[in-house]
């Protein structure tokens, strides 16, 4: 059987002809855009630039108790937590869901009942304060504890006081509470949140003393 040499050219390929507009015309105009930036954060991004570590170093030392609000897509909240953690503090992360009593749960030895699953009977485990248990593992040049609450928006108004009280019952301890989504990280002293007036801080802290 006898084999016959095949050439393949290559075929050429026409340009990309520009669509077709309204007349049946080819429009070989160039449309020319532009963007404009609000600031630098847009043309650098926003997720970049953070100019207000320094307010919130200030803020956490000066109000040791914070509600922060964080864009939906998360991620954001991540840079100031890692700035505390250059600072020296060594975090406590809890969920506000299924926490309980916020007082009795951080400061008090308080009982837990795991689930039995029908098989097994009904015990009850005693587990000591999550603050104090962990100011206690604290190493010599930690700064102090940071307790850092997610879906804090769930908490009552009473539970959200206490969480701004928590610092002056612990000088050690600094609390920021997950309240809520905003278009841009920000924060608010937990006080104002909670509705706590100063007469009960000055209450608060003379109790401790």
């Amino acid at each position: 059987m006898l084999c016959c040499p095949v050439t393949l050219t290559p075929h050429k390929l026409s340009p990309v002809q520009p669509a077709f507009t309204k007349g049946a015309k080819y429009e070989n105009k160039l449309q020319l855009r532009s963007v404009r930036c609000g600031g630098l954060a847009d043309f650098i991004g926003g997720d970049l630039i953070k100019p207000d570590l320094g307010r919130w170093l200030e803020d956490v030392e000066k109000h040791k108790a914070l509600a922060v609000y964080s864009p939906h897509e998360g991620g954001y909240e991540g840079r100031y937590l890692t700035r505390l953690r250059y600072q020296g503090y060594v975090f406590l992360d809890l969920s506000a869901r299924g926490l309980g009593d916020p007082e009795t749960t951080l400061t008090k030895i308080h009982p837990v009942c795991p689930p039995h699953l029908g098989r097994q009977p009904i015990a009850r485990w005693y587990f000591p304060p999550e603050v104090d248990y962990r100011l206690n593992l604290l190493p010599p040049e930690a700064k102090g504890l940071v307790v850092w609450i997610i879906e804090a928006k769930v908490l009552s108004k009473a539970e959200l006081q206490f969480l701004a009280l928590l610092p002056s019952l612990r000088p050690k301890v600094r609390v920021i509470a997950e309240c809520g989504n905003w278009r841009k990280f920000i924060w608010k002293p937990l006080n104002e949140i909670a509705g706590l007036s100063p007469a009960e801080e000055l209450q608060a802290s003379t109790q401790q003393a």
